[in-house]
């Protein structure tokens, strides 16, 4: 007897923009009463009866008789002459796909010059985020900096930590033996404002902080030999940022002589965007963004932790005891499911493929376990290929959707055996008052009209 195969369900995408510029900044305006409450009462207010823009239509439905027009009828394209070729001379995404974009932070500041804006993960596929979607933080706004002026200085806080201080210029940079290599970052208060409790609806304003591309460089190993540090003597090194804000970081020598640090010019086969540091900047694979210094200009070798202000002020985590931990920067295995999540709404019962990312700052990816009953019951994922050490991972699991109310989860092991935790694992040691390096599982609530919610379970 032959066997039945569910139908296939469709997915309508998640309204990208929930706020508007005048929206944004009246919920500025109302941040005093509270940063988590205001976000939340806001996207709350701002998703209620959304209608989705004639941007995100799903498509020109079939009509039951007579034939479809779209196949009877010869459009344009297909009987008129197009444009030529390179007009543009650099290309842009289709107009059709316009509402995918960067989102800003309605509510982390006051000014847009030290802000963040977030990527849009549930309109991507693969692993690669695109330059121009790529997330940004920036502490003091983004500057165009012309190369030809540009240096990275090589120094020690002490002579005997480095032989013979240099100054690169870029061209010089450019001409030394160059690596490529696929990495993630992630901002250290990715789903931050999920600490105490569902925030913000959908998966952009979620994990949004996070990307991952191709980037080209120079490892910082081989700059500081050509300035002969002493790699043994000097335990730290200190890379400062161009920018007004200062920008300073320590990093442990062991992730320099591993080889893995670079100094990067390139990313995703052409030069870094302005956003993203150009034309120079650090990248610390498996280590939170603050890290990778944009705009970089000075590498300092030194034999103890600098203590900067973005190290020993910001960027720390706050533990139940009124403690707090410092230089706790590697981040930690974890994963989220792009498809369905907040905001889409499934359109049928059916065959739906469930996709998502998963990524750690310690390695590759083993497996990601996917459960639609809040996690009584997983099942192990597909791993899409490249499978690549401090990359992102694109999983996916074949699912029949019922039409029933469903929990959504992924759970993602790494090559050292950590667990992916839950939320009540996780705040039973770092409690709800934190900031950074929430890896927690996510859940989506698929309800049973097929709407997707930002749930939590306790």
């Amino acid at each position: 007897m032959k066997q039945a195969h569910p139908s296939t369900g469709t997915i309508l995408k998640a309204p990208e923009n929930f706020l508007s510029r005048d929206a944004i900044r009246t919920v500025m305006n109302q941040a005093r009463g509270g940063r988590r409450d205001f976000i939340r009462g806001a996207f709350a207010a701002a998703a209620t009866g959304l209608a989705l823009p004639p941007a995100l239509a799903q498509g020109d439905p079939a009509p039951a008789q007579d034939g479809d027009p779209n196949i009877l009828n010869l459009p344009a394209h297909s009987t008129g002459l197009g444009q030529g070729v390179a007009s543009p001379g650099y290309g842009s995404p289709s107009k059709f796909e316009a509402n995918v974009q960067r989102r800003p932070s309605p509510g982390l500041t006051q000014t847009t010059q030290a802000s963040v804006s977030f990527a849009p993960l549930q309109s991507l596929f693969g692993i690669i985020t695109p330059s121009g979607l790529h997330f940004e933080r920036h502490h003091q706004g983004w500057w165009d900096i012309d190369p030809a002026k540009h240096r990275l200085m090589i120094n020690g806080s002490d002579p005997g930590l480095l032989k013979t201080p240099r100054v690169f210029t870029m061209d010089e940079l450019m001409r030394l033996p160059a690596v490529s290599r696929f990495h993630f970052i992630e901002c250290g208060a990715n789903t931050a404002v999920e600490w105490g409790n569902v925030a913000v609806p959908t998966v952009q304003y979620t994990h949004g902080m996070l990307s991952c591309s191709e980037f080209t460089g120079v490892p910082l190993i081989t700059l500081l030999e050509l300035a002969g540090a002493d790699l043994k003597g000097s335990r730290f090194v200190l890379a400062e940022g161009a920018d007004g804000s200062s920008m300073t970081r320590t990093i442990p020598m062991s992730l320099v002589t591993s080889g893995e640090v670079l100094v990067a010019y390139g990313q995703n086969g052409e030069m870094l965007r302005p956003q993203n540091g150009y034309p120079l900047r650090l990248v610390v694979p498996g280590v939170q963004g603050v890290s990778w210094v944009k705009y970089l200009r000075r590498v300092e070798v030194g034999d103890q932790p600098y203590a900067t202000k973005d190290e020993s002020v910001h960027y720390i985590d706050l533990q139940p005891d009124g403690q707090h931990r410092q230089y706790t920067s590697i981040q930690e295995c974890k994963s989220v499911v792009t498809t369905p999540s907040g905001g889409q709404v499934l359109v049928g019962k059916g065959f739906y493929s469930v996709n998502g990312l998963a990524w750690s700052g310690r390695g590759k990816i083993k497996r990601v376990d996917m459960s639609v009953d809040g996690g009584r019951n997983w099942r192990t994922a597909r791993l899409e290929s490249p499978v690549l050490s401090k990359a992102l991972t694109r999983f996916s699991v074949d699912w029949v959707w019922d039409g029933k109310a469903a929990l959504v989860q992924s759970r993602a092991i790494d090559e050292t055996g950590f667990v992916q935790p839950t939320y009540q694992q996780l705040r039973a040691v770092r409690g709800t008052r934190s900031i950074y390096h929430n890896n927690a599982i996510q859940t989506w609530l698929v309800q049973e009209n097929g709407e997707v919610r930002n749930v939590q379970l306790s």
